[in-house]
């Protein structure tokens, strides 16, 4: 374990990349463009999300267990597929018009309670822009964070546990990013109204449900190690990760990190395409297969902490030519 971030000298290595497969294969950039049919499946997965609070409501609280069962099971796949609808609508990658993907990202984000669908979209643009710099890029862990877990394995655990409330008060630590506009407060208005009618019409078991989903889907699951397989790392040669595995399926693709880093202007049903168009781009980097095999690495490895990340200085963490 390093008890600091592991520092590049070189720039972050997308944009290169970027550039090199589109002298290479300049027919990528008939893969761009947007994917409207994503709504149809945020719409489909809401639906879902509140048909089981309605069984859960109507079982009531003697039946919490069930609760917390039918949340890992299946709530965690529905919260984690709309997070990843959220992640499509910041990239703009449903509707042509800016303003129907935000209003898209608002009603997938309210199965997961907390409002954090604007802030998240703020920040993730920061990501992509000026990635490993941590005063800009709030997927690095806070200082703080880092000390504390260490890369002691419960405290690892615990972390992932707590890892979606911690992402939603991270943007905290930034004093040149706002996340707080008006379609910040309409979001806030949104899910605070999406969960009193929770509650009212479907009781607290139906609230446990979503909130354990939340946890489970972003925290203390093999979904969650995807914030592990993304950018952590043992070899600071490379920090971005793609999982090529089965659960791409349910995600959304989402485990095509490298592609979507390179080109995040490429919906999320065509990145699999790109690296079948530039293989020798792709296959030569190292990849995950297994979220469960990585969820257990993490935790119980000693060599990975909260520091097994690249930074780099804001002069070399710049945007992708494609974003």
């Amino acid at each position: 374990m390093t008890s600091a971030f592991d520092f590049s000298t070189p720039a972050q290595p997308h944009p290169e990349r970027t550039k090199a497969i589109l002298r290479q294969h300049p027919d990528v950039r008939d893969l761009m463009g947007r994917n409207p049919w994503t709504a149809v499946i945020l719409i489909a997965v809401v639906l879902l999300q509140i048909g089981l609070v309605a069984l859960m409501g109507h079982l009531g609280t003697a039946y919490w267990w069930l609760a917390l069962i039918a949340a890992y099971l299946v709530g965690a796949f529905a919260n984690n597929c709309l997070y990843v609808i959220i992640h499509e609508a910041t990239h703009n990658l449903i509707f042509r018009d800016r303003r129907l993907n935000k209003l898209a990202a608002i009603a997938a984000d309210l199965p997961n309670i907390l409002p954090a669908a604007i802030g998240f979209s703020i920040c993730h643009l920061e990501h992509h822009a000026y990635q490993g710099d941590y005063d800009r890029d709030a997927d690095l862990a806070s200082h703080w964070e880092a000390d504390i877990v260490g890369n002691r394995w419960y405290a690892k655990a615990i972390w992932l546990f707590l890892f979606p409330v911690l992402q939603v008060a991270r943007p905290a630590r930034f004093s040149s990013i706002s996340v707080m506009n008006r379609w910040t407060i309409l979001s806030v208005i949104a899910a605070v109204t999406f969960d009193i009618v929770i509650v009212l019409f479907f009781g607290w078991n139906g609230l446990l449900y979503l909130a354990a989903s939340v946890l489970f889907a972003l925290g203390l699951h093999p979904l969650g190690a995807r914030w592990i397989q993304e950018h952590y790392t043992l070899d600071p040669k490379q920090e971005t990760f793609s999982y090529y595995g089965p659960l791409n399926f349910l995600t959304l693709n989402v485990g095509y990190h490298n592609e979507h880093h390179d080109f995040p202007s490429i919906p999320w049903n065509r990145l699999p395409a790109l690296r079948a168009k530039a293989p020798e781009f792709y296959d030569t980097l190292e990849s995950k297969q297994s979220l469960s095999r990585l969820l257990a690495q993490f935790i119980f490895d000693p060599r990975y902490s909260l520091h097994s990340r690249v930074v780099r200085d804001r002069m070399r963490a710049q945007p992708s030519p494609a974003a």
